[in-house]
């Protein structure tokens, strides 16, 4: 792409829109200008801008986003036929394991929600379609992150922020990229406790009709009620089943 092909003004309006989220669902000018490194004037800019258009609520201090904003979601979620390919083969899955089901996309150093079948709530966060985690501390993550070649693992890395969320996450880059040995090795990535207390899971790669990751797949179990060594028996074979039976429909 060429240097004239870029509208800066764009691209910094996408990175306001970022930096809400679940932990800062109500920003200031100020708090945008911190977390996004622009100006405060270009802040307010762009934030009087999303208000102007109905994409944000302002009351005089603070920005939140409003329901709107969901239509930029939508827009890829209607586009790619990936989710609607995928519901219903998860809703299956877990009706017969009891558990959880989801599928995932990598974006950069995050895993994105395009489908969940939920039985039950395993987590704090309530995970929906559009919900982000962090890549490597996440099973679906890891297996997307070991179907990269290693030099572009290394730099995805290098751009996370490492936090261990609990006494169990893997953190260290050296540790990590064994890790993704591992699960490339295998075929299947399981985590134990590193994203949340309580939680484990187990996820396999979705691999389209030429045999390329585009996604993945899992199931996630409380760990009071499955050791996370077991999860590969009790739930590897239907994942791999799910998996296979939708490598032909997938491009």
């Amino acid at each position: 792409m060429q240097e004239t092909d870029f509208i800066g003004s764009f691209a910094k309006g996408l990175k306001v829109i970022e930096a809400f989220g679940a932990a800062s669902p109500r920003l200031s000018i100020a708090d945008v200008s911190r977390l996004t490194g622009l100006d405060r004037a270009t802040a307010r800019r762009c934030l009087l801008t999303l208000a102007k258009l109905g994409y944000a609520d302002y009351d005089g201090k603070f920005f939140a986003l409003t329901p709107r904003i969901l239509r930029l979601g939508h827009a890829y979620l209607s586009a790619t036929p990936l989710p609607q390919i995928v519901q219903p083969f998860l809703d299956r899955l877990s009706q017969e394991v009891g558990q959880s089901a989801s599928a995932s996309v990598l974006d950069g150093t995050e895993i994105v929600y395009i489908a969940r079948a939920s039985q039950r709530r395993v987590m704090s966060i309530n995970l929906i379609a559009g919900s982000r985690l962090p890549a490597y501390c996440a099973s679906m993550g890891r297996v997307l992150l070991a179907a990269l070649p290693e030099q572009e693992v290394r730099e995805l890395l290098l751009r996370t922020e490492l936090q261990a969320f609990t006494p169990l996450t893997k953190t260290a880059p050296g540790e990590l990229l064994d890790e993704l040995t591992k699960v490339q090795s295998q075929g299947f990535a399981v985590i134990d406790q590193e994203l949340e207390l309580g939680l484990c899971s187990i996820a396999v790669p979705l691999r389209n009709d030429r045999g390329t990751v585009i996604a993945a797949i899992n199931i996630g179990a409380p760990a009071a009620q499955f050791h996370a060594s077991e999860l590969a028996d009790r739930f590897l074979e239907p994942l791999l089943a799910m998996s296979s039976t939708l490598r032909p429909m997938l491009q």
